[in-house]
């Protein structure tokens, strides 16, 4: 087996210090057009306002209509409002996603506040994930360094968890949230317990910054807090119902999210300095795409971190003739579950994505300064980290 995968099963990882230092990558970019890409990268309030407003809005309004059937005794249409609002809750992990990267919105402090708010209701800590994915993104399946993401993973059909995800999430499992594991996670968090904070990661994510941990266990006190009062509040006016569209809305119905966001690695090439290897585009339809924050363009995001989520796939346009053909959803589960029956057989089997051959002036190389806009993944993280994180030795 890989000893960087041995060491991760053990949870034997090196330190984020000797990473930064020793592991450095230079990613292959598709050739574009650098106004081309200069025009891509630039933020909208109002395209923002429109996807994030939009989708907290739907939330209200199916959580508002599942209130009202409930009250009204009319059950069975209350379930199906109950099913519809947590299949738009279950995604506010992709406006966390995506508002981390502080590329929705051209003025900062709108893009902050809705982070809050979607992170506030979603059971979600962005000063957590703020940490971790700029290791992702700048590692990505590098197992030494991206531990958001560790292969193999399985692809799972089982009749007991897809269950769970088409009714109320209570375990979890790989890319769906058990309110279990994500109550005690938080609870650890407000008690400065890092021991697994998110994902694979270990006290290791906040070594040397103290500051920024403890950022993090104030807003994961602040979370719990807020859905205590939602609790009381609830009981007080003789409501429970609005604990579980308020506070239980995020584990309800994840079914859609699970199939969505599965295909984003799975079984794909790890340890390759090469997005199209280990990154996987999915076509969706609008309303799917929506709700996802326009991620299913996943290859794309990664090898142009900083392209706002809603201009991804006129993104995809400008580099399609050297990117692998999008797969569909039912395509991407496929190939996950050839390749998870292959690695049942062969554990270092990895699918190999077929890709047009790089052309010889086409790598942006992450020393060399040739496109600011091309290397960066976002305003994820202090300046500081972001140095620590890219700088040759």
């Amino acid at each position: 087996m890989n000893p960087v995968l041995a060491a991760a099963k053990t949870k034997n990882f090196p330190s984020m210090a000797e990473v930064r230092k020793t592991l450095k990558i230079d990613w292959y970019r598709c050739p574009i057009d650098k106004k081309v890409l200069s025009s891509l990268v630039q933020k909208s309030d109002a395209k923002g306002l429109l996807q994030a407003g939009g989708h907290f809005g739907l939330w209200v309004v199916t959580g508002a209509t599942a209130f009202v059937l409930f009250n009204a005794g009319q059950w069975w249409w209350f379930l199906l409002a109950l099913f519809l609002h947590g299949t738009v809750a279950t995604y506010f992990t992709a406006p966390n996603h995506e508002l981390c990267h502080r590329t929705v919105f051209k003025t900062p402090w709108i893009n902050e506040l809705f982070l809050r708010l979607f992170c506030l209701f979603g059971w979600l800590n962005f000063r957590i994930y703020r940490f971790s994915h700029n290791y992702h993104h700048r590692y990505t399946l590098f197992l030494e360094g991206d531990r958001e993401e560790i292969l193999p993973v399985t692809p799972s059909l089982r009749a007991l968890y897809i269950l769970q995800l088409f009714t109320f999430n209570i375990f979890g499992g790989y890319q769906s949230r058990g309110v279990i594991p994500t109550v005690r996670g938080f609870i650890d968090i407000a008690l400065n317990r890092f021991s697994n904070p998110f994902n694979s990661w270990g006290e290791e994510l906040y070594q040397g910054h103290d500051v920024h941990r403890q950022q993090a266990v104030k807003w994961a006190r602040v979370v719990i807090a807020f859905h205590v009062g939602v609790a009381v509040f609830a009981l007080v006016i003789d409501q429970p119902i609005l604990i579980l569209l308020i506070s239980g809305s995020v584990f309800v119905a994840n079914w859609h999210r699970y199939f969505v966001g599965v295909t984003m690695h799975c079984g794909l090439r790890s340890g390759v300095s090469d997005f199209r290897k280990c990154a996987r585009s999915v076509t969706l339809d609008p309303i799917s795409e929506f709700l996802y924050w326009h991620m299913n363009w996943h290859l794309e995001h990664h090898m142009f971190a900083a392209v706002p989520c809603y201009n991804l796939k006129e993104l995809h346009r400008a580099v399609a003739d050297d990117m692998p053909e999008p797969r569909t959803l039912l395509g991407a589960w496929r190939e996950m579950r050839d390749t998870w029956r292959r690695q049942k057989i062969d554990p270092d089997y990895e699918f190999d994505t077929p890709v047009p051959e790089p052309g010889s002036d086409s790598t942006y190389s992450a020393n060399s300064g040739s496109d600011p806009n091309a290397e960066s993944v976002g305003d994820l993280i202090e300046a500081e980290i972001v140095a620590q994180s890219v700088k040759p030795v």
